[in-house]
């Protein structure tokens, strides 16, 4: 139905919007863990932290880390879904995966 066809596009646009914008949260992350990485890698910094001494700057790096493994699963699942709805061979699914990719990328 008609209907269905515009929620469909709809959906497709939004997903590809979502997927523009895991990428962008995903290069925040890497900037932001490159940031909290030590400023020197000497000998000393790179040594394991002694019982009781958590680096401030260790436990950040992982944190984004562990952020930027989650956003890149999330990317990839939304990448596969929006290809897999391309793959239907719709004209409109197709421009509004271009669209909401467009659209997600301007925004």
């Amino acid at each position: 139905s008609p209907a269905g066809m515009a929620l469909s596009v709809l959906v497709i646009l939004l997903l590809s919007m979502l997927y523009e914008a895991v990428k962008m949260g995903k290069a925040v992350l890497l900037q932001r863990a490159l940031l909290a990485l030590p400023r020197s890698l000497s000998r000393e910094s790179l040594l394991e932290p002694e019982e009781g001494d958590t680096g401030p700057t260790q436990g950040r790096w992982f944190r984004y880390h562990v952020g930027q493994t989650l956003f890149h699963v999330v990317q990839v699942v939304l990448g596969y879904v929006v290809m897999l709805a391309v793959m239907s061979y719709n004209a409109w699914i197709f421009l509004g995966a271009i669209a909401g990719s467009t659209l997600g990328y301007f925004v």
